[in-house]
């Protein structure tokens, strides 16, 4: 079951698209104000926000950049702005799409299901991590939207850390996915190697790496999205 947040500060409003979401199959958390819904946020596995702007305690679109910082979740923008400079600042700060009110809760209902589907179908071709993707059918590495040269073992590397984005791994764990399909073996200074050279395209400062850091006698960790 799908969860989606829903941020907006009119009560009637966000009991009606509560509502009607749990009618179709989802679970719904609600929040009024910004803070609520970050806790909301932090104590739910979320798969969409809906985003009013106007909230009592900030704009939502602060939240939405904010959010974009470290998350690729879908976010639908409510506002009851239809400037066309409006709806692009929306989509300038991270939303996926953007919906004036007052509007439809059958198109609303539409514009989460496209969304949704749409997420599902890049989320099998696409590992993400915060700012970083790996296109999988592309075997092609992104920081946001600039490509990053890897190597067919760097393909490899990468795709195992940040499909475990955030545990720890052990050499012995990350040299037993580097095997490929004709049987070719990394060994553990190729490993060292190849995490040094990501770590030069990755990095800001190579004496203190916080991307990929070093879990002294354990392995590595993967913390590019964290």
């Amino acid at each position: 079951m799908k969860t989606i947040l829903i941020l907006e500060d009119d009560d009637h409003l966000n009991r009606g698209i509560a509502f009607t979401f749990e009618k179709d199959g989802y679970h719904t958390v609600s929040a009024s104000n910004i803070k609520e819904g970050k806790r909301r946020l932090e104590q739910h596995k979320t798969d969409l926000i809906i985003l009013d702007l106007g909230l009592p305690d900030g704009n939502g679109m602060d939240w939405c950049k904010e959010i974009r910082t470290h998350s690729t979740i879908p976010i639908i923008m409510l506002t009851a702005c239809d400037l066309e400079t409006d709806e692009v600042s929306g989509l300038l700060a991270g939303a996926d799409d953007y919906i004036t009110k007052p509007f439809s809760l059958s198109v609303l209902r539409a514009r989460v299901e496209a969304l949704l589907r749409r997420t599902e179908v890049e989320s099998r071709h696409v590992i993400r991590s915060g700012k970083y993707r790996l296109d999988t059918d592309l075997c092609k590495f992104f920081c946001e939207d600039e490509e990053i040269p890897i190597s067919a073992t760097e393909y490899r590397l990468l795709a195992f850390l940040l499909t475990n984005a955030g545990q720890v791994l052990s050499k012995e764990q990350i040299l037993a996915s580097l095997w490929d399909n004709e049987g070719h073996f990394v060994d553990e200074n190729t490993l060292r190697v190849n995490i040094s050279r990501l770590r030069a395209k990755l990095e800001e400062d190579l004496k203190s790496p916080r991307i990929i850091k070093t879990i002294h006698g354990m392995g590595y960790i993967w913390m590019g999205g964290m």
